[in-house]
């Protein structure tokens, strides 16, 4: 058996990490590129709630649930769990006057966790933060004698995350975690001016190697009504991530053909001095993001959850790549979902199919042209059991839409697949002789 776990966590791995080609979102320009979900696909299902806790998935948002693994099943030592995910996004990209159809397929992340003793476990690693791909052009028509201009741009990098987790049972209802996130990447853009009537163009290219450190708490009370019933609270809060980013800009000038994609020669370039403008090595900080989540149901049987974020964006800082046509402001998300297994003790598969989903609505916190950047997203799935061990297959399912067509804006249609695998085995266990 374990064989064949940890060939099929190989064999997602190697898909995933093969097909990672992060983001085509033209909304990745901002910022620190397109913000990747946190968060396993069995949460993701559910509107992307992390206040739900259980004893044989791991939950990357909230770290307090690591000492959960296990309990309701007896093993309170010993209990491994490994997941990983991998997701298929097929976008539609509209604007006023066009429309373009794309697609990304990612790795989701890499984990693994188990239990130390009773009430303590642990959990380690890797998943992607932001991805930068874009590629698109804007057009400002000349006035009078002022000639015509086409700027493109295009980017590509993003971050990742290496992190390290602890959950610990204060009591048996009073749980605390906290996540130590390492974040690495590498952010690279680069903008192509078309003069009208002019053979050369101009570009500007731009790179940050970023790394930094953010840290996750959380708080989770979960306590019994009739012995039956639970109650579901959590507060999380991920602290200002404090990033560094060691800079550098190369600019000059290309033979180019307004009507062609493709550079033509370059001519001259140079290295921008970036110590003397003080930009050589700059700080990025993230603010701050407060969640609170409140759900209620009855263990292995159904849930009904709903969390609140909250983040000030104004806070955001980054002064090497600046944008004339942004503003920050206080971003936040409001999400519901739950579960339902029919019955988790039957010998018919179907009633042992845990059902799950959820609904997202997101304020990015992003004015672009003066106009606020929504994320609307509906989600389900179902987690299969992978015969009778407590290992599943999951499968899930989200339509959502980002943005708008309003002031020469993108409107994003997307409608993306998520597959994981969480698998549970039992190790450091010593055999006992009778």
């Amino acid at each position: 058996m374990i064989k064949k776990i940890g060939f099929a966590i190989v064999c997602l791995t190697f898909f995933g990490a093969y097909a990672q080609d992060g983001t085509v979102s033209p909304y990745s320009y901002f910022g620190i590129g397109e913000l990747r979900s946190t968060t396993t696909i069995e949460n993701q299902m559910m509107g992307g709630i992390g206040v739900y806790t259980d004893s044989i998935h791991v939950n990357l948002q909230n770290p307090a649930a690591y000492a959960d693994l296990g309990v309701q099943f007896g093993e309170t030592f010993g209990l491994t769990t490994y997941t990983a995910g991998v997701s298929y996004n097929q976008l539609t990209l509209s604007s006023a006057t066009a429309e373009e159809s794309s697609s990304v397929t990612n790795l989701e992340y890499l984990a693994l966790a188990f239990t130390l003793r009773e009430n303590l476990g642990i959990g380690i690693g890797l998943m992607p933060l932001s991805s930068v791909g874009y590629n698109f052009e804007s057009a400002i028509d000349g006035v009078g004698d002022d000639p015509n201009i086409v700027n493109r741009f295009s980017g590509t990098g993003g971050l990742n995350r290496v992190y390290a987790s602890i959950g610990w049972g204060i009591t048996d209802n009073l749980k605390l975690g906290v996540t130590a996130n390492f974040n690495f990447g590498t952010l690279e853009s680069e903008r192509l001016q078309l003069v009208e009537d002019v053979q050369l163009a101009t570009f500007d290219e731009r790179s940050s190697r970023i790394n930094g450190m953010d840290l996750n708490y959380a708080l989770n009370y979960t306590p019994r009504f009739k012995d039956k019933y639970r109650l579901h609270t959590s507060i999380r809060i991920n602290t200002q991530a404090n990033l560094t980013a060691r800079n550098t800009q190369r600019i000059g000038s290309v033979v180019a053909d307004e009507d062609s994609p493709v550079l033509g020669t370059e001519l001259e370039s140079s290295d921008v001095n970036l110590d003397a403008l003080g930009l050589k090595e700059t700080a990025v900080k993230i603010p701050t993001t407060l969640t609170m989540g409140l759900g209620f149901g009855e263990d292995r049987k159904w849930f009904l959850g709903g969390e609140y974020s909250v983040q000030d964006l104004g806070d955001y800082v980054n002064p090497f790549l600046q944008f004339e046509n942004l503003q920050y402001q206080n971003a936040s998300t409001i999400a519901f979902g739950g579960f339902w297994v029919p019955d988790h003790t039957s010998f018919k598969y179907l009633k042992r199919i845990t059902y799950r989903a959820g609904v997202r609505m997101e304020n990015s916190g992003m004015l672009v042209n003066d106009t606020e950047i929504n994320n609307f997203g509906i989600t389900f799935g179902v987690g299969l059991p992978l015969g009778r061990s407590l290992s599943n297959l999951n499968l899930g399912f989200e339509l959502g839409q980002r943005g708008t067509t309003d002031a020469n804006l993108i409107e994003e249609g997307y409608f993306k697949i998520n597959v994981s695998l969480s698998l549970n085995d039992q190790w450091f266990r010593k055999a006992k002789i009778n």
